[in-house]
């Protein structure tokens, strides 16, 4: 009787004012709960890496493909910039909570991270620009041999014989797509005269250039902002807001020093006809930077470097669809096969990672 009089239950009796604070509460816990479970889900971290990565890659790609583009220290500052005020918005309007003051010490701390983030971002925004989607993620995978020989170096330990021919399979894919693109070079450019497939071949050079610098800066910046996380405690939102911050102000010089910022270049770089979709592709890359920088480190936290990397690897089969698609890449016996061999050589090494084989 005393849970229920003349069919009404107890809570009913409450106020509404109650009722709901007490519906509110609930909603609360779960959210918080919920949160906190997918916080610390390695299957959730890996798949908002993918989904982040992928459209960061395509939209990248839009905007450096431009025949007169050489602005990437501008636009990689523009990312950040954009990067650092959303962030700062999200902390003003309360969607982050735990975001603490800018530490000196820790910016300190963070620097040298941060100069690696700028050679990474940089280099991979030149190899992207003269690279098709698929072969630049099929380059990108010889960053997972070095990440994982790094860490057998400063962590200790042995490369498994699982492990090792996954390598031996990277390697081959990559050999093999910078063949097709040799082979495409010199067919694409039949009966133009030599000096043409001599400038073809020397722009292949270059690119292959900025992804081996790439490949470096990718695996010292994966294996140290591992050290540095642990070192100095930082959450998902400390990572993105110093990465960000102290990115800007480097990349923002790096463009001012070396970059053409006169009337005419800009009017190159962002052509009227193409400008409108170019800014907000650049607005978009920049919020997408802070996604992406959020999955990185929530990433790097729930698994590994190694098993970021090959993260990266497994991802480059949509990827390279998605490059065929919205780009036009060429698709050749060659290029597929290279493709193939790439993502085998991921299912092998995420064989090993599960199995420690």
């Amino acid at each position: 009787m005393a849970g229920a009089r003349n069919g009404v239950t107890k809570d009913e009796l409450l106020p509404t004012y109650e009722r709901r604070s007490q519906r509110n509460g609930d909603i609360s816990g779960f959210a918080i709960s919920f949160a906190s479970t997918i916080h610390n889900n390695a299957t959730a971290a890996v798949l908002a890496y993918c989904m982040s990565s992928i459209s960061m890659t395509l939209v990248n790609k839009y905007v450096v493909s431009g025949a007169s583009w050489n602005l990437s220290f501008l636009y990689l500052a523009m990312q950040s910039f954009i990067g650092t005020v959303a962030i700062l918005a999200c902390k003003k309007t309360g969607l982050i909570q735990n975001l603490a003051l800018f530490d000196l010490k820790k910016a300190q701390t963070w620097l040298p991270v941060s100069l690696l983030l700028v050679g990474m971002i940089y280099t991979g925004n030149k190899a992207l620009q003269f690279l098709s989607v698929p072969v630049y993620t099929i380059f990108k995978n010889l960053t997972i041999i070095v990440i994982a020989y790094g860490e057998v170096f400063l962590v200790g330990g042995s490369v498994k014989p699982l492990a090792l021919l996954s390598f031996v399979l990277m390697g081959l894919s990559s050999v093999v797509a910078a063949w097709v693109d040799i082979q495409h070079a010199k067919t694409a450019t039949v009966g133009a005269g030599p000096d043409s497939t001599t400038a073809a071949l020397s722009a292949l050079n270059v690119s292959y250039a900025w992804i081996g610098m790439n490949v470096a800066f990718s695996a010292s910046y994966s294996l140290g902002m591992r050290r540095v996380i642990k070192k100095t405690n930082f959450d998902n939102w400390h990572v993105m807001f110093y990465k960000n911050l102290l990115t800007t102000p480097i990349l923002l010089l790096a463009s001012v020093l070396a970059e053409d910022w006169s009337s005419e270049n800009l009017r190159r770089n962002f052509p009227i006809e193409s400008r409108q979709s170019l800014f907000v592709g650049i607005l978009y890359s920049g919020m997408a930077a802070i996604f992406i920088s959020y999955c990185t480190a929530w990433c790097i936290r729930a698994t590994s470097s190694t098993t970021y990397a090959m993260v990266g690897a497994l991802n480059k089969l949509p990827l390279a669809v998605a490059g065929i698609v919205f780009f036009a890449a060429p698709v050749t016996f060659g290029s597929v096969s290279a493709i193939v061999l790439g993502f085998i050589s991921g299912l092998v090494f995420t064989r090993t990672e599960s199995t420690g084989a």
